[in-house]
C-alpha cells in the first residue's frame, strides 16, 4: 500500500486520532494472499467504491480515506486512489462496503449516495488475490468479496433488495 504523507496525515485525521489496524503484523515474514479494493466510475465527478473498512472490529485504512486527502482543492475532478491489503493466512472477518464517492460534498447532498456494508468470514489462501466487487442502485445493492482468477464469491453476497439509499444524515 502506497501513501503520500499528506494521505496518510489526512486518512488518521479523518478517524478521530484512533490508529488504524495494520493487515500484516509488522515484520510479518509468512504467507500472505491480497484484497484490492475497486470502484465503477460514473464521471469525473462520481464513482462507486468497493472497499474493506474495517478487519476484525478494527477500522484500517479506505480507499475513500486516501481519495478525499489526495483530492482536496482538486474542486469538481475526483481521482480514485484504490488500496491493496496484504493479509496473512488465518480467519479474519472483514467489514466490506459499497458507497458512492463524488468530487465535493455540495454534490452529496444534492444527488443520490447508495450505500451498502456488511461482514463476511474469510480465511484467505497464500498468493491468492482477492477484489472487493459490488453494484450499486435504485433497485438493488450489493458488495462482496470474489477471488481475482476464478471469480468466485467468498463467503457471501451483502445485498440490498430495493433502495439503498443514504439518508441525509448519513451522507
Amino acid at each position: 500500500m502506497r501513501l503520500t504523507g499528506l494521505a496518510l496525515a489526512t486518512a488518521i485525521a479523518l478517524t478521530g486520532c484512533a490508529s488504524l489496524k495494520q493487515t500484516l503484523p509488522e515484520n510479518y515474514q509468512g504467507p500472505k494472499a491480497t484484497i484490492k479494493d475497486s470502484t465503477k466510475r460514473h464521471s469525473s465527478q462520481k464513482a462507486d467504491i468497493f472497499y474493506i473498512d474495517t478487519v476484525d472490529g478494527e477500522s484500517v485504512l479506505t480507499s475513500p480515506m486516501r481519495t478525499r486527502a489526495e483530492n482536496q482543492g482538486k474542486f469538481l475532478f475526483m481521482r480514485v486512489y484504490l488500496i491493496s491489503h496484504d493479509f496473512p493466512i488465518q480467519p479474519t472477518t472483514l467489514g466490506i462496503r459499497g458507497e458512492t464517492q463524488y468530487a465535493a460534498p455540495i454534490l452529496a447532498l444534492t444527488n443520490p449516495v447508495y450505500r451498502v456494508e456488511g461482514k463476511v468470514q474469510f480465511t484467505p489462501e497464500a498468493g491468492k488475490v482477492y477484489v472487493v466487487k459490488g453494484e450499486l442502485g435504485e433497485d438493488y445493492s450489493a458488495v462482496w468479496i470474489e477471488e481475482e482468477q476464478t471469480h468466485t464469491v467468498i463467503d457471501k453476497k451483502i445485498e440490498t433488495n430495493g433502495s439503498a439509499k443514504a439518508g441525509a444524515f448519513q451522507k
